[in-house]
């Protein structure tokens, strides 16, 4: 557990070990120094304030501002001091871009060079100060382009994505770095095994380089990051985020004395990314990660918020489903909150395993943790479950068809309507979420509403649900979105609100050894909730021209029916007893793009084939001992 006001958790164990007179320490052998391995982890018995410090650069393997040199990438590494007498040890990496720019962690900490030495004073997160300790090398990793990197970020793809592989080959004996010096060092220290952590564009990177099947890479933490890169810009042929959002992210992320110089990249960047049309090329098929886990060697534990609105949750999912198919060790949490760090969401139980995972996994402690359920999954603030896998097993897609109303909105049922059936509405590119979910029981001439009964019993969805409409339009284009509410008042998290979920307290605890210049103590947090009437469980869109495939726009008929089938974020959620589903059906949802449809088409939706597909645990007979 963390102690507050920056009383160290390992440090105060260690003081009162040392009082009882059963302090673990390092032996002192004639083999030399080793760790310590006690009540199944390993134990803080190295120094801190005299661990080797160092800054390193690789010549990398591309030339991404086109200089005609290659580009160095840079990093720090710390390491325990009894490395130099003949302890080996594995290392710990968050390759980031944001180490002097955005900077790491709900407290926004930088990289700080202090004494102007050329080495590291503050390092960022709480990694290092940790597992240092416990007989871990820490490397932070300057993406290319970034911080003390040359050359120029490219969001994602080859240069960003092979930055790390870099520093894993150094570790090898596979690359030479040198110190400022010029001077060529190795990694002797090394016992051959490395793990990469890091949260959102650190997470990708993580898996950039786990995807590319380098040796030495042991196994990846990534939290919250994009695993498709057209998905985070892009859903299904529509426009998420435009205006080149690819080229301003690699601006934010490049030091400002740099921006003007890496401007070419970016413009050759933002005339390649497609805004135009939002449809699938190249241009992200090297920004994909998901479709390279067959190199995979390295095990994972992932991490993504159910209700990260960032990077939304179908990165999670796609990448986990492609681990399961390729049978990649592997471990899941998913949490209620936003894009959330879980040091900041279930701080004494993440760190605890991520402990002993990276004990399993690099120091060879067999602590169980393997043994152990696949999933932890938050239900509700703070209430977790574990579960054998994600879907949670049991779970059967099951068909519910969208029903016609009389004077308000439609109904769901497991069978569909007797008689054909059209619902009718016009898209309207400026109408707000709130008016899409709110009053349901109103007709509007924007939305199509469909609601169950209340339900009788808890309906618990697991997985991805998809929206299938049989529609025609009268214009040649037009877009389409769905969303599932659940109409039921609740206190859940409040991810919407500030903090997605967290607020940030004014007190501190501390999780490792300290420097003069450097702690490992950070602000507390608490869970944000509050009670509303309905929650937007999850939603989806697609561009009605590429519902054949997301490469390749064809043009609607006017007039002609076609069917659209499109996925809607993956959920695991329980609709409570007396609640009911809610299914909204709209053509463009600015709220969730950046590119609304222009056409202002009306649609017509032929209700008896239409049907949103859940994945629901137990299948249609628990569907239907709901009351569906």
């Amino acid at each position: 557990m963390g102690t507050p006001l920056r009383a160290g958790v390992a440090v105060l164990s260690a003081v009162l070990l040392a009082a009882l007179g059963a302090a673990p320490r390092a032996v002192a052998a004639s083999d030399g120094p080793t760790i310590v391995v006690q009540d199944g982890v390993t134990q803080p018995v190295f120094g801190y304030g005299d661990a080797i410090r160092e800054r390193l650069f690789i010549d990398s393997t591309f030339d991404s501002d086109n200089d005609g040199l290659r580009d160095i990438i840079a990093f720090d590494l710390m390491r325990p001091a009894a490395t130099a007498n003949g302890l080996k040890v594995p290392v710990i990496m968050d390759a980031s871009p944001y180490y002097s720019t955005v900077c790491r962690g709900n407290e926004s900490e930088c990289k700080a060079d202090l004494d102007g030495d050329g080495l590291l004073d503050k390092w960022p997160l709480f990694y290092d100060n940790y597992f240092v300790p416990r007989g871990y090398a820490v490397i932070l990793l300057d993406m290319v382009g970034t911080n003390n990197s040359t050359g120029c970020p490219t969001t994602n793809a080859n240069q960003d994505n092979l930055s790390a592989k870099q520093a894993i080959n150094w570790l090898n004996g596979r690359a030479t770095a040198r110190n400022a010096a010029g001077q060529v060092v190795t990694a002797d220290w090394h016992n051959g095994k490395s793990g990469m952590i890091g949260k959102s564009y650190d997470g990708s990177l993580a898996m950039a380089t786990a995807v590319t099947g380098v040796k030495g890479l042991t196994t990846v933490v990534p939290i919250s990051g994009p695993t498709e890169y057209y998905d985070y810009v892009r859903s299904n042929g529509v426009v998420t985020r435009g205006n080149s959002y690819v080229a301003s992210l690699a601006n934010t992320v490049t030091n400002p004395e740099r921006r003007e110089y890496c401007k070419p990249v970016r413009d050759a960047m933002a005339a390649a990314d497609g805004d135009e049309t939002g449809d699938y090329t190249a241009f992200w098929n090297e920004r994909s990660y998901v479709k390279k886990v067959p190199n995979m060697t390295a095990s994972v534990l992932l991490y993504h918020g159910l209700n990260d609105d960032n990077v939304r949750a179908d990165h999670f999912s796609k990448f986990w489903y492609a681990l399961a198919e390729n049978n990649v060790q592997r471990k899941l949490w998913l949490s209620q909150e936003g894009h959330v760090d879980p040091f900041d969401s279930r701080r004494a139980v993440w760190v605890s395993t991520l402990h002993r995972w990276f004990d399993f996994w690099l120091h060879g402690v067999a602590n169980g943790i393997m043994d152990e359920p696949r999933v932890d999954l938050e239900r509700a603030a703070d209430v977790w479950e574990t579960h054998a896998d994600w879907p949670i097993p049991g779970k059967a897609d099951t068909e519910v068809f969208l029903q016609p109303g009389t004077t308000g909105a439609g109904g769901l049922k497991l069978v569909p309507t007797a008689k054909p059936a059209t619902g009718a509405f016009q898209d309207s590119r400026t109408q707000s979420q709130n008016t899409m979910i709110l009053n349901p029981d109103t007709v509007q001439p924007n939305r199509l509403a469909f609601l169950s009964a209340p339900l009788t019993a808890p309906l618990h969805i697991s997985g991805t649900p998809t929206v299938q409409l049989r529609a025609s339009a009268d214009q040649t284009d037009t877009n389409f979105g769905a969303i599932l509410v659940d109409y039921g008042t609740d206190e859940r998290v409040a991810h919407r609100a500030s903090g997605e979920g967290i607020v940030t307290l004014t007190t501190e605890d501390c999780w490792g050894l300290n420097s003069p210049t450097d702690d490992g103590c950070y602000k507390q947090t608490a869970k944000r909730v509050a009670t509303a009437d309905y929650e937007l469980v999850t939603k989806g869109i697609m561009d009605a021209q590429n519902r054949q495939s997301i490469r390749t726009a064809v043009p609607l008929v006017v007039g002609e029916s076609y069917n659209f089938t499109f996925p809607l974020l993956p959920e695991d959620y329980v609709f409570k007893p007396g609640h009911r589903l809610g299914v909204i059906i709209v053509a463009s949802y600015p709220q969730y793009s950046s590119q609304a449809d222009t056409t202002a088409a009306n649609i017509q939706v032929a209700l008896k084939s239409s049907k949103i597909v859940l994945p629901v645990v137990g299948g249609t007979p628990a569907a239907h001992a709901a009351g569906l």
